[in-house]
């Protein structure tokens, strides 16, 4: 058993339209990496051109943000879950 990283369906397209991929990895990057590796055409949605998250994809481990803990140096192990959450923005204009 590895790391499960759940898919969000904006993103399926590029992972086979699999709602979630078993990667190893020791920490969040790594299993990222991992991710990217096995699915080349979803790297440029997730990160920048300079390897960086992009800022609009939140990403949580077993349902906490990495942001609060030690980010993409989070350790993982088997059994884990990251779940990639793209942000949503919207609303409505009142006239």
């Amino acid at each position: 058993m590895g790391i499960l990283i759940e898919i969000p369906s904006a993103l399926k397209q590029y992972v086979n339209n699999q709602d979630e991929v078993e990667v190893d990895g020791s920490s969040v990057e790594e299993a990222l990496d991992s991710l990217c590796t096995q699915f080349t055409e979803l790297k440029p949605n997730l990160f920048d051109e300079n390897g960086i998250v992009r800022n609009f994809i939140n990403v949580y481990l077993n349902d906490d943000d990495i942001r609060y803990a030690d980010g993409m140096n989070s350790a993982v192990k088997d059994g884990d879950s990251i779940q990639i959450v793209p942000s949503v923005a919207g609303g409505s204009v009142y006239s």
